[in-house]
């Protein structure tokens, strides 16, 4: 805020500043549900800013006071345009409003990030009640084709094929049309909500879509075959479709696709009329043109953004660089002070693993008022989390032990623009325990013979913050309870989040197969034990029988009685030194599944004669619907609980 100012002799006009004022919003619009990192510039703020969006105060927690110019904010939950206000503290001199200086977006998508090859089924979210049959959505003035209509409110659409970086999304409903700017980023990684299962009952008539993993393009004469003794089988058009009809599709149906120099893939019992298949190319030299390069199998490539910062301490609020107050101070010239800053995992049961010893911040770093932190990331919408502690390097490899971490949501990197003036803050300490009640599955002759447990923090849906005292190992049969210590207190950044702990019963000290994960429980107090499972029990392959001849054709299973039910089996079979992968994907009920013969088929088609390894693997995804499977179904990232073993044979 800029104001004219006639001077002592009633005249001139030469501008001068407040002592406060609150000019701009950077970014000046997110979506309703919040949870956006907001810069806002100013002068006169002080060191115990208090933040209005509208009639609601943010918490101190989502306030860092960088310095008399800059605050950095996590939005709140909101509707429409709204003031914001900003005061230090209880001084309503200071008091200062910048009128619907921030716009809440009425739609936002969920995941907001996807592969260039297009493909990826979002969730669009309106704020009031909007939506209806002749609703239509397009990312960057292209279809989002709708796959379904949940609610008035929230719908299912399937991304086109785009450019790297942040899109618009256009909504049209009724003859009025909405713009939400930067609702959903291209990048370069499949975040596995691509292909899968949806529409309507099946009743006649199914619609297959198959397509190129690698490539997003469409896969013309692909084999959709229905069927396994007598299938009928169709090849897709052009456009990679195909229209299967008749009585083969008329209740439950079980699809093969295949294609020369693809690996196949098969769906058991599809109850819905649209399959979208993504097939991998198979790597082999015999199946390359010349034309160009292999394909990697890994979608496009791109180029990484920096994410520059500074980590702060609750001491730095004066705008003075100080802090690490909450880490002790070293016992020899052989440890540091150090800390470094993670993005969130997708798994909550992976090990704790530091980033390079060249990412380490230590109170030597460079900063204003804080301490510089440095990393890459794809274009796309993150959480970061720092942890400080002591490393003693006098060890190989280095030993570090966190005392005190931060979180900061709401970084956004665009392909364009990396993000800069991110402050994480370093306010909670590592100083509480919790411990587990779990009891194991049962072994079969190969094992397994001990348990590890994991504990981790959810952060929504956008992923987990993986701690380094998160981690405990025992014997099955040992009578020793996990129990986790140096975790923090949910409060300060980490307020709103939860404890999740998982199990993973496994085999021989490098924890290998046979292996079952017990399904994922969440806490948000440390006061009492938390409580575990069952676990899945582990599946055995019983034809072919480990070892023997198998015919290519018949897959029959079991496990011990007991345990938690498995909402879907998957069998991985690769042969050719995994050249070759045949995933058949079934419903968690079936026990056995016949499939097609492929030479039968198409000679070129035929699976390779060898060794076959066989990988089957029995899962449960909280609130699983079999009809709306998606890829992502299909990775342990999805999974709440598996258990896993692998069999070998030959053909």
């Amino acid at each position: 805020m800029i104001l004219p100012v006639g001077g002592r002799d009633g005249g001139g006009d030469i501008p001068i500043a407040t002592p406060h004022a609150l000019l701009s919003i950077d970014p000046s619009h997110g979506p309703f549900s919040g949870g956006t990192r907001l810069i806002l510039r100013g002068n006169g703020f002080g060191s115990d800013a208090r933040v209005w969006f509208g009639d609601t105060e943010l918490a101190d927690s989502d306030v860092v006071a960088i310095d008399p110019r800059r605050l950095q904010v996590t939005s709140p939950p909101g509707r429409g345009l709204v003031d914001v206000i900003v005061q230090n503290g209880d001084d309503e001199k200071t008091r200062v409003e910048l009128s619907e200086g921030y716009a809440y977006d009425a739609f936002r998508a969920d995941p907001a990030t996807g592969p260039t090859s297009g493909g990826t089924l979002i969730t669009v979210y309106s704020q009031g009640a909007d939506f209806d049959e002749d609703t239509q959505i397009t990312i960057d003035r292209r279809p989002c084709e709708v796959e379904e209509l949940r609610s008035a409110s929230e719908l299912v659409c399937r991304t086109p094929p785009g450019t790297p970086g942040a899109k618009p999304l256009h909504v049209s409903i009724g003859g009025e049309s909405t713009d939400v700017l930067d609702a959903f980023t291209y990048g370069n990684s499949d975040n596995g909500f691509r292909g899968g299962l949806s529409g309507d009952p099946l009743d006649g008539q199914l619609k297959v879509l198959v397509l190129n993993a690698a490539t997003g393009d469409a896969l013309p004469g692909a084999a959709v075959i229905v069927g396994e003794d007598e299938p009928l089988v169709e090849r897709t058009n052009d456009d990679g479709v195909v229209l299967v009809t008749g009585s083969a599709v008329e209740e439950l149906a079980t699809v093969t696709v295949a294609l020369d120099c693809f690996q196949p893939f098969t769906v058991v019992d599809i109850p819905v009329d649209t399959l979208t298949v993504y097939l991998d190319p198979v790597l082999s030299p015999t199946c390359f043109d010349g034309s160009g390069d292999l394909p990697s199998g890994g979608g496009n490539f791109g180029t990484s953004q920096s994410v520059t910062g500074e980590l702060v301490w609750p001491e730095t609020q004066e705008f003075r660089r100080g802090g690490w107050t909450n880490v002790p101070e070293p016992v020899n010239d052989q440890e540091v002070k150090v800390a470094y800053v993670f993005q969130l995992a997708s798994d909550p049961t992976q090990r704790f693993r530091l980033p390079s010893g060249l990412a380490a911040v230590t109170p030597a770093s460079s900063g204003t008022v804080g301490f510089s932190f440095f990393l890459s990331a794809a274009p796309g919408n993150y959480t970061l989390y720092a942890l400080a502690g002591i490393e003693n390097r006098g060890v190989s490899p280095w030993q570090f032990t966190a005392f005190s971490m931060g979180l900061l949501r709401g970084v956004a990197v665009s392909t364009n623009r990396g993000a800069d003036d991110v402050f994480v803050p370093v306010d909670v300490p590592l100083d509480h325990a919790l411990t587990l009640d779990i009891e194991p599955p049962t072994a079969t002759e190969r094992g397994p013979d001990r348990v590890e447990a994991t504990l981790a923090l959810r952060v929504g849906n956008d992923g987990y913050v993986i701690l380094p005292n998160g981690s405990s190992s025992s014997l099955i049969g040992a009578d020793r309870a996990p129990e986790f210590i140096g975790i923090p207190p949910l409060v300060g950044s980490l307020a709103g989040l939860s404890y999740v702990a998982g199990a993973r019963a496994v085999t021989g000290e490098s924890g290998s197969l046979p292996r079952s994960v017990v399904a994922l429980a969440s806490t948000v107090t440390t006061s009492a034990p938390l409580s575990l499972g069952p676990f899945l029990e582990i599946p055995v392959l019983e034809t072919p029988r480990r070892n023997s001849a198998w015919n290519a054709r018949d897959l029959d299973w079991s496990a011990a009685p007991g345990g938690a039910a498995p909402d879907l089996v998957i069998i991985d079979v690769q042969t050719s030194g995994g050249l070759y992968s045949w995933r058949i994907v079934n419903p968690g009920h079936r026990t056995a599944v016949k499939l097609p013969d492929l030479a039968a088929i198409d000679e070129e088609l035929a699976w390779p004669h060898g060794p076959q390894a066989f990988l089957v693997t029995r899962a449960q995804i909280p609130g699983f619907d079999y009809g709306s499977l998606v890829y992502r179904n299909l990775t342990e990232r999805s999974w709440s609980a598996s258990a896993t073993d692998a069999f070998y044979a030959s053909y």
